[in-house]
Parts: structure tokens; C-alpha cells; sequence
């Protein structure tokens, strides 16, 4: 492992959202924390000095729902290639869903994703538990045992629970352990086995459609529950500007609820599918451009709080099958900060807003904020650090990107801004 050293970055742009911080200053980190902003304290002295001259400086960023694929599918990707792809891509932190295999529903599975994290010592990996047991939707998962053993919060990933009365009481007992439940708000039978958005590109090239309803009925059903039960509630990968309108009404009511959308649907449309284009195959489908704006007007009025990269690798076989038939998902780390920043370019965003979706936001939602542990430069915080390059311009190719899944719709895109230097606790993980 790397040891915590005294270490000063010298000239940077500090971008600094949850202490509303924007200026050009440097900063000073020891023992693995943030020592001070601006004059180094007397007596400090660094045994590593960081030019980031021309540069941002801002908080690790955070990823709330990255596949990391281990345990179960270390064909396609293990915990040690991820993590290490993540600290490439500036993300210090990634939250990873319980659908593995075996599923993530005891302390022992939560113990073994825990310790391939730190043997890998690259990003910080925090595992949701599931809300049922096997993900089955029947019977709950022992949550409080999953807290115990060091779980984030809670979810039933992708996989239905129809029954409501189960996902009521989930919702209880996740409320009384004081866990966050995120939700994946998809109707199972409405969407029934469909591949794309419901509407005419799916008719023309004939692919069985998933509507808009299965998104907005499951949401509607979510937020009654959210409402009894009182539970905090995390809605996952959001694509509907109908659902976001739904969610925004909900917040101004009061209910405890955050939002999150994947990167790609803010930039892709069905349109994208264009001749059964497989990396363009992902769940939920890639809607409408009505859709598109919507969440990007959603995110601009901050129903939507959290930017993430729903990182899902694959080998290269999974998306050589006709596209009902390959398998969803987009290899998203190291494209979520040069998209995000691109939101910036087409003004959805300004730079501080944008840096705040990917770290102040998404650690104030796992509760991270209000402990030092992350999305923050603060003095005495966890020094989680991300320098990038807002001006490196650079194009996205297969045999660039360090995930081990190279299955995205971005290749051959040209991209603006290029993390040089990733802190995790004051380690330098990434850059000379």
C-alpha cells in the first residue's frame, strides 16, 4: 500500500461546491486529510509538491452506481481493474449494486467485496445490500446485519418486487435501521422483456419496446410507499421527463427523495439505436429527445441531484448478438467527468454546479458529506482529491479505455477534460 504523505498542490483552480469555493489557491494535505487551503500552516513542510498550474482542482468524485462485476462475472471485469479504471477516470469512491454472484444479501458477501477493495488499493468501494433476499422479492434481506457489515444502503437492483406489501415492509425496516433504499423504478410487467424505448423507432426496426408507463407507474407506486413509510429513498438512473416532473412535485411536498441520472442519457436518444447499434442497448432504454431535455432541464432545476456513470462492462461477446439478445449497458467511468463537463460547454450547467453533481451531491446522499469522508475540501475532511485538465481535448477509443470493458457508444467521440492526478486519503493513485 501507499503511504500518506505530506503532500502541497501548488496553483490550482480549487473548486470547492460544499464550501462554496472558487478561486485559484493552493492546497495542503497530511495525514491523509486536508490540512488548509491557501498558506501553507508554518512548520509544513511537503515531501511532494503537485503543479496544478492551468488546472481544477475539486473533491474525489463519486459514482453511486458502478457494476464492478466481482464476485460472479470476473470474466468481464474484476474489483481490481475497475477500481483502478475509476482512480484513472478522477472517482475516488464507487457505489456498487447488490446484484452479484452470489448476491449481496449476507455480511459475508459484503466482507468479500470489502476485502478485494482494499487488496486492490486503488478507488474506495462502498456495496449496497439487497433489499430482499437473492433479490427474489419475497422474503427482506437482513438489513440490519447488512449495515453492520458495512453496507451504504439498500436495493433490489434490477430485479421486480411486485408484490407492494413486501416493498412495504422493505421500506419499513429500512427506515427503522435509518438505511437508504435506492430504487430502480421500472414496472416488470409493463416492460416485459423489452429491449428498447416504447415509440416509433422500436416499431420501425421492429424491437419489442419497454414504455414510458412501466417508468412513471412504478415511480407513482414507490412514492405512495415513500410517503407511509417515511423511509429516505434514492431514485436510481432516471429517463423520463414524465418521472422527473412526478419526482419534483414529490420533493416540493416534502418527501425524503434524491435523484440520479445515468450520464448517457443526458447526451443519447433513441434516435442513437440507429441499425440495431448494441452499445447503444441499456437499461432503462434510451428515450425520447422530448426526454433527453427534460432531464436536462431536471438537473439544471436540481430535481435531479446526482450525475453517475451506471458503469456496466462487458466482454466483447456480450454485444455481438442481435440487440434483443446482447446483453444492456455501457462501460461509463471514464466518460462521466469529460460528459459532465460537456454540460458545461452547452450551458445545462455552470463548471461549480457540474463538479457538485459528481461529488457534493452524490456524498451528501450516502451521508458522507457531514462526516469528512468525501465531496468536500473542507480542513479536516478525508483528502479524496481529483486534478483535471479542463482544456486537454482528447478522443475516446477502444484501446484507450483502462476498464476492462470497452463496450461504448462514445467511441470515436472527441472529449474535453483529462484528470492528471487522483488523491485517495492523501495516496497519490494516479499521476506522476
Amino acid at each position: 500500500m501507499n503511504i500518506s504523505i505530506a503532500i502541497s498542490i501548488t496553483g490550482g483552480r480549487i473548486i470547492d461546491p460544499a464550501n462554496n469555493i472558487d478561486q485559484v489557491t493552493d492546497l495542503h494535505i497530511e495525514n491523509g486529510k486536508i490540512l488548509a487551503l491557501g498558506k501553507a500552516p508554518k512548520g509544513f513542510k511537503p515531501e511532494r509538491t503537485i503543479d496544478a498550474s492551468n488546472q481544477v482542482v475539486c473533491p474525489g468524485l463519486i459514482d453511486l452506481h458502478a457494476r464492478l462485476r466481482e464476485p460472479g462475472q470476473e470474466n468481464k471485469a474484476t474489483i481490481a481493474s475497475e477500481t483502478f479504471a475509476a482512480v484513472n477516470a478522477g472517482i475516488t469512491t464507487l457505489v456498487c449494486p447488490p446484484d452479484t454472484d452470489p448476491v449481496t444479501d449476507t455480511p459475508a458477501v459484503v466482507d468479500l467485496i470489502r476485502h478485494h477493495a482494499e487488496m486492490s488499493d486503488n478507488a474506495r468501494v462502498l456495496p449496497l445490500g439487497a433489499l430482499t433476499q437473492g433479490l427474489e422479492g419475497k422474503h427482506l434481506a437482513e438489513m440490519d446485519a447488512l449495515k453492520e457489515a458495512g453496507c451504504i444502503g439498500v436495493s433490489n437492483a434490477n430485479q421486480p418486487i411486485s408484490n407492494t406489501e413486501v416493498m412495504r415492509r422493505a421500506m419499513e425496516y429500512a427506515a427503522s435501521q435509518n438505511m437508504t433504499v435506492f430504487l430502480h423504478a421500472e414496472d416488470h410487467w409493463l416492460a416485459n422483456g423489452g429491449c428498447a424505448h416504447e415509440g416509433a423507432v422500436s416499431v420501425r426496426l421492429g424491437l419489442p419496446g419497454i414504455p414510458e408507463a412501466a417508468e412513471t407507474i412504478a415511480v407513482a407506486r414507490e412514492l405512495q410507499l415513500i410517503e407511509q413509510t417515511g423511509v429516505r429513498a434514492h431514485f436510481c438512473q432516471l429517463s423520463s421527463e414524465r418521472a422527473a416532473q412526478m419526482i419534483a412535485r414529490a420533493q416540493h411536498d416534502g418527501l425524503p427523495i434524491t435523484v440520479d441520472v445515468a450520464v448517457h442519457q443526458l447526451f443519447l436518444t433513441e434516435m442513437d439505436i440507429g441499425y440495431f447499434d448494441s452499445q447503444c442497448h441499456v437499461r432503462p432504454p434510451l428515450r425520447t429527445q422530448r426526454d433527453k431535455d427534460g432531464l436536462r432541464k431536471a438537473l439544471a432545476q436540481k430535481t435531479i441531484g446526482v450525475i453517475c456513470s451506471d458503469h456496466q462492462p462487458h466482454d466483447a461477446d456480450a454485444k455481438l448478438a442481435p440487440f434483443p439478445s446482447s446483453e444492456a449497458g455501457i462501460s461509463g467511468l471514464e466518460t462521466l467527468l469529460p460528459l459532465t463537463l460537456r454540460l458545461v460547454d452547452e450551458n445545462v450547467l455552470d463548471l461549480s454546479d457540474a463538479i457538485s453533481r459528481l461529488t457534493q451531491q452524490p456524498a451528501t446522499v450516502l451521508g458522507l458529506l457531514e462526516n469528512g469522508l468525501g465531496g468536500s475540501l473542507g480542513t479536516g475532511t478525508r483528502a479524496d482529491v481529483c486534478v483535471f485538465d479542463p482544456e486537454q481535448y482528447w478522443e475516446l477509443n477502444a484501446d484507450s479505455i483502462v476498464s476492462r470493458g470497452h463496450n461504448s457508444p462514445f467511441i470515436g467521440w472527441e472529449m474535453k477534460g483529462r484528470v492528471t492526478h487522483t488523491l485517495v486519503a492523501g495516496q497519490l493513485k494516479f499521476g506522476q
